[in-house]
């Protein structure tokens, strides 16, 4: 029987809560600074949910992204201080994410900067996904705070203030092509259409200083290509098409949307090109299974990354996941369907539980099993247990302790934020739901 991240159970116990200490290891990167990168760059990380580069030229600078809010964009004006040279001549969207665009008119000011993106940021669908069920959230806004560690790119993400469109500002200039030369308070940059994480997205390059912010196609963790939280798989062949551009400017310093800096070419390289060859194993590996019949139960088994990669620091699986990516490559490609007619027209969740607890001898053989899966920490068998009986009775309390205690044991060994964020507030969610009908 396996379990979470294609860890079986007895993998789960050996490794007993490693994950959650390297989940817990990894806030490190959102601690409070302000990094010089180079010489008249700046980069304010842990302030907000996204970075923000200041950028110092003639007369005057340039913000690159903006933060989630007007809270956030002041604090990061007051931690940049001096840094920031006056007036603030523009300001450039590498995305449409509000977490990156929430903050523009506190640099703004009164001084109306010009606002850059691609074209496409204009008409990006918003960022929504799927409707909560249970009370799901990969990003764990209403945890308390004994159950959050962070959200996998960010320390938080709307916990403390949240995002809004408040301080967004709508570009006036934009782009369509693939790069776009600029020279900006004496600046020389270069806008390069590099979508990834978002269709829109851009990377700003200083050829001058060999410096690169990269937005949200490269990050410090294996990417999310397919979100937990229910949005399409993202465009992996466009993605891994960005990463070669980005590799061949041989960039000295790098500024990702989130986490810390690169301060040194060798280091650059070795990263960019390991999130490249990541992203295109799995994409390979999986169009190959598809190719052969396989199915995508089949190939999050077969699928782990070669050894040098699944122990790289740019790989970790603290947002996305392999077995995540495996599943929407497949859906992508291949549609929602298997290749198992059993599958085209499937008994409903209810049907398929009546039979199933009736062929075990009962409702009361279904909680006992359960209850062992638990002691023996078998916590995905017992959670799928407690769903066949909360198919027949979604207010079978016994049930609903069972599912509730198995999350909580899948969540608190888990090393990827959105999983645990989800795990624990469904938990969280379903003990309330709980409580309320007691009362």
């Amino acid at each position: 029987m396996m379990s979470v991240l294609g860890m079986s159970p007895s993998a789960l116990a050996a490794n007993d809560f490693s994950g959650r200490d390297k989940l817990t290891a990894h806030s490190d990167e959102f601690r409070k600074r302000v990094v010089e990168v180079t010489d008249g760059v700046y980069a304010a990380i842990g302030y907000s949910a996204s970075n923000v580069t200041l950028i110092n030229g003639d007369g005057g600078s340039i913000i690159v992204d903006t933060s989630a809010n007007p809270v956030d964009a002041k604090a990061i004006m007051d931690a940049f201080g001096d840094r920031l040279n006056h007036p603030v001549k523009a300001i450039i969207y590498t995305h449409n994410h509000p977490d990156h665009t929430g903050g523009a008119t506190v640099f703004a000011g009164n001084e109306k900067p010009e606002i850059y993106s691609h074209k496409l940021l204009v008409t990006a669908k918003p960022d929504t996904g799927r409707g909560r069920r249970d009370g799901g959230d990969a990003f764990g806004i209403l945890l308390p705070d004994e159950d959050f560690i962070n959200a996998g790119t960010q320390l938080e993400y709307g916990r403390v203030t949240p995002h809004t469109r408040e301080g967004f500002i709508p570009p006036t200039k934009t782009f369509d092509g693939d790069e776009e030369d600029l020279t900006i308070a004496g600046v020389q940059l270069k806008l390069i259409f590099t979508p990834g994480e978002a269709d829109e997205n851009i990377s700003v390059w200083l050829p001058d200083r060999k410096v690169l912010i990269a937005g949200d196609v490269f990050l410090k963790t294996f990417p999310n290509i397919a979100p937990l939280r229910g949005l399409p798989t993202r465009p992996v062949e466009k993605w891994i098409s960005s990463l070669n551009k980005l590799i061949a400017l041989n960039p000295d310093f790098v500024v990702p949307g989130h986490m810390g800096t690169i301060q040194n070419a060798a280091e650059a390289k070795d990263a960019l090109m390991a999130s490249r060859d990541g992203i295109k194993f799995v994409y390979d590996r999986t169009m190959e299974g598809i190719a052969k019949g396989k199915t995508p139960d089949e190939l999050v088994q077969e699928i782990k990354l070669p050894e040098k990669l699944a122990k790289h620091p740019y790989l970790q699986e603290f947002y996305g996941t392999v077995a995540w990516s495996v599943r929407g490559i497949y859906s992508q490609n291949a549609g929602w369907f298997d290749g198992n007619p059993t599958k085209i027209f499937p008994m409903t969740d209810k049907e398929r539980a009546e039979k199933l607890v009736a062929m075990v001898g009962g409702r009361e053989k279904i909680l006992e099993s359960a209850e062992a899966a638990l002691e023996v920490e078998e916590f995905q068998w017992a959670a799928e247990q407690a769903d066949y009986l909360l198919a027949l009775d979604p207010n079978d309390s016994l049930a609903t302790e069972v599912k509730v205690r198995a999350l909580r044991a899948l969540g608190e060994r888990q090393m990827n934020a959105t999983a645990r964020n989800y795990y624990l507030t469904v938990a969280n969610s379903l003990k309330d739901s709980q409580k309320r009908k007691a009362r």
